[in-house]
């Protein structure tokens, strides 16, 4: 099949299809006398897992990880679950930060007037500069 029709087939784009080949995460594909590409249905399978992998929010470096245990049949499960929980931790983080900003934003927002006074403890909040601390000890300190 053609680089259209694999990247209809996975759900990957041709651009993404042609960057995966590039940075080793997919192997070249063969190509015809024209030049064109030319992909088999186990380059799909290959695309579907790299797509899933990327929608559960895994590193490129995580991918190829993957990949090499998903192609070791003599692969111990418990390599793959150890990578899995390093990146549920990771998550987990990131979704803290994700929160925390949340809860700053959220409070430099009901701080705001928002009415035609150019006062803004939002603007001022991002001029500070001080993002190691809490919006409650910058609070303090002025």
């Amino acid at each position: 099949m053609n680089i259209g029709e694999a990247a209809r087939d996975s759900g990957v784009s041709a651009k993404m299809i042609r960057y995966y080949e590039s940075v080793g995460l997919l192997p070249r594909a063969e190509r015809t006398g024209a030049g064109y590409r030319v992909y088999r249905d186990a380059d799909v399978h290959t695309l579907r897992f790299i797509r899933r992998a990327r929608d559960l929010g895994f590193s490129m470096e995580q991918i190829t990880e993957l990949l090499t245990l998903w192609r070791d049949h003599g692969r111990a499960s418990a390599d793959v679950k150890t990578l899995a929980r390093t990146h549920i931790a990771e998550l987990e983080e990131r979704a803290a930060q994700l929160m925390a900003m949340s809860r700053t934003l959220r409070h430099l927002a009901e701080h705001c007037h928002g009415d035609r006074r150019p006062e803004c403890p939002i603007l001022d909040d991002l001029a500070d500069g001080r993002r190691d601390m809490p919006i409650t000890a910058r609070k303090r300190r002025t």
